[in-house]
């Protein structure tokens, strides 16, 4: 007589894309997902399964897209592979259903920060009875989900959050963009999105303002810095360089050479988007307003812009990440530390330069640190920011 298997279920809290990644070998040809919020990178992790059958529920709020912890692209991946996406308003649920073979029911959405860095928990289950409920949750859900979306659809999203991005992408104008999920019955209030996750953005860059001869005391106001260099919704390059290194929704942490001692304190974090030469470049106005962009009229917009309140003094020292990681603090100078040859030393690496590109263990420390200098500073309050300039696009 032929062993009967043990249906098992565990509960995990830790590993997610490795249970991801053994449920697919368990069974590929069929995958259901309900996630509220869905990352581009996250979703090539499934797709390389090639499922026959696909189908998706997620949020089709563009507020959600428009701060960076969705995005559209992962949307567009799911549709282009014969997926079938539907949306539904005040979505919390995450669970994951391959075929009849196993069930995923987890806090971990589907973004790399969820399933590798984030502390999560839920459970893994092939049991039966616990597949086939999961199962009817979701076509349920399904069934209330309203119709699939379309490539039409998402390409109204995409031009309508890229403006609001160009326009700086405050967080008050966020409410006027739109939820187009399905009222499948929910009445609690509306899940809180996230600030952007960094270790979920594509790159990771540190953008200085000042130069050596022209830097800035610990006592100088971070307001009164990003209106003179209008950082609250593009970063400024010279002229004779175009960014064109930078991709749509890289986290930019912000940046000013200071004085006694010299450092460079890192104050606040943007989104940023590639820059289209044209529409990126200093208009007669913006160099009317500020003078120095005659010389550095390339930009990099940014948007979600968030600056620790206070002064120069209450953000992250460089010198200390530089000290505490150094060649693992940026791309270039790990790269070359890996390869034997060429400059090791971080401090050298950001020198006559307007931006570098941090590594992952860079990114991290200093993700981790200026979010306890927004906990125990703040931040600088939107009304304020709302009082400065901000871009018109026609």
């Amino acid at each position: 007589m032929p062993a009967v298997s043990k249906m098992t279920t565990r509960f995990v809290d830790k590993g997610w894309s490795q249970e991801i990644s053994q449920a697919l070998h368990t069974e590929a040809d069929e995958l259901r997902i309900i996630s509220p919020f869905i990352k581009v990178g996250a979703v090539h992790r499934l797709l390389i399964a090639r499922p026959k059958v696909l189908k998706a529920i997620t949020r089709f709020n563009l507020a959600d897209f428009a701060e960076g912890v969705s995005d559209i692209a992962a949307l567009r991946g799911l549709l282009a592979s014969g997926g079938a996406v539907r949306g539904v308003r005040n979505l919390h649920a995450k669970m994951y259903l391959f075929g009849s073979k196993r069930a995923i029911v987890t806090s971990a959405n589907l973004t790399e920060a969820a399933l590798n860095r984030n502390h999560e928990f839920g459970l893994v289950s092939d049991d039966k009875e616990i597949i086939a409920a999961c199962r009817r949750y979701f076509d349920d859900l399904w069934r209330r989900g309203g119709t699939d979306l379309m490539v039409p659809q998402l390409d109204l999203w995409d031009q309508i959050v890229t403006r609001c991005r160009l326009e700086g992408g405050r967080r008050n104008s966020f409410a006027g963009l739109g939820d187009f999920g399905a009222d499948a019955g929910v009445t609690v209030p509306p899940l809180k999105s996230s600030p952007v996750s960094v270790s979920d953005a594509p790159q990771a860059f540190v953008k200085f303002f000042g130069q050596g001869s022209n830097r800035a005391p610990l006592s100088l106001l971070t307001i009164d810095e990003v209106e003179r260099a209008g950082c609250h919704w593009g970063l400024s390059y010279p002229a004779s360089k175009r960014p064109s290194g930078v991709r749509d929704g890289a986290v930019i942490f912000i940046s000013r050479l200071t004085s006694d001692p010299n450092d460079i304190r890192v104050f606040g974090r943007a989104i940023g988007l590639r820059h289209v030469p044209g529409r990126d470049d200093a208009t007669p106005e913006d160099i009317q307003l500020r003078p120095f962009k005659q010389n550095w009229p390339r930009y990099v917009r940014v948007s979600n812009a968030e600056f620790v309140a206070g002064t120069m003094a209450n953000g992250v020292s460089m010198s200390e990440l530089m000290t505490t990681l150094g060649s693992d603090s940026f791309i270039p100078t790990q790269r070359n530390a890996r390869q034997g040859e060429g400059n090791t030393d971080p401090r050298r690496a950001y020198m006559q330069q307007a931006a570098v590109e941090l590594s992952n263990e860079g990114r991290g420390w200093l993700a981790e640190r200026l979010q306890s200098a927004f906990d125990l500073h703040g931040k600088l309050p939107q009304d304020a920011l709302d009082q400065l300039d901000w871009p018109q696009i026609p």
